[in-house]
């Protein structure tokens, strides 16, 4: 299995890859605001780096329960200056966190070559006609309603199912904007519109979405207040794919602190 980021490219079967998070954001649950200047930003995405991150993903805009939506300027202005900083000192891949196509746009432009994209449950193209003029990685995350609605009872008939008709669907689409099958992560949105028994029920059924031949992030983290839903999973932020014998590889989080999202 191949996942191309325009001139990054990992091939699967291989170890988990572990995500860092940079959360350029006053908001964000569990670091808000400690790194909202950009040299506070860039020196903790160095550090990430230096304990063994291999993509750092950096996010202007909180996507937790009830966050205010930030405009595209300022969410530019986050950004933007460390993503600079960052492409022109690092070997890495960087991922924007965006559901904004003229954030990921510039970002890509700045130096980004994945979009991580929270908004993949989105009705227009316009986002991914761009991921497929950069031949960037594309982050493609399920989620239920939005971050000012997700958590506003949830439910589902099949969660894993939906799940991955979600996935089949968007390939679909994908495929028609010019993103190739390369280009794809699927992220299952642990957390995302999901009540504590949703995140269960498709942490036991990974292997079922591993087997559409994609590597997956797993970004799990404390989305909400609720400690039962915030304990559901240990934190951590890893992207996969599925051993020739279907089990997966990851490390615990215990020995990759740095893997925390919570965006």
């Amino acid at each position: 299995m191949l996942l191309c980021a325009r001139q990054f490219e990992f091939t699967f079967p291989r170890p988990a890859i572990v995500m860092g998070i940079v959360n350029v954001t006053p908001d964000s649950f569990s670091d808000g605001g400690q790194f909202l200047e950009p040299q506070a930003a860039v020196a903790h995405a160095l550090e990430l780096i230096e304990q063994g991150a291999e993509i750092i993903d950096i996010g202007g805009e909180s996507s937790r329960p009830r966050a205010v939506p930030v405009d595209e300027r300022e969410e530019l202005r986050r950004v933007l200056p460390v993503i600079e900083q960052l492409a022109a000192r690092v070997r890495v891949p960087l991922s924007i966190d965006t559901m904004k196509p003229a954030v990921a746009r510039a970002a890509l432009q700045a130096g980004a070559s994945i979009v991580n994209d929270v908004g993949a449950n989105r009705s227009d193209d316009a986002m991914w006609q761009i991921v497929a003029e950069a031949r960037a990685g594309y982050v493609c995350m399920h989620m239920q309603g939005t971050p000012q609605t997700m958590q506003i009872q949830p439910a589902y008939e099949d969660v894993l199912g939906d799940v991955k008709q979600f996935f089949f669907n968007r390939f679909q689409r994908l495929k028609r904007c010019g993103v190739m099958e390369q280009q794809v992560i699927i992220d299952p949105g642990i957390g995302f519109g999901k009540k504590a028994e949703h995140n269960l029920q498709l942490l036991a059924g990974l292997g079922n979405l591993t087997s559409m031949g994609r590597p997956m992030l797993l970004g799990v983290s404390r989305k909400s207040p609720n400690p039962t839903e915030a304990s559901t999973t240990t934190r951590c932020a890893t992207l996969k794919g599925s051993d020739s014998d279907g089990n997966q590889r990851a490390r615990p989080s215990s020995e990759r602190p740095l893997a925390a999202k919570a965006a």
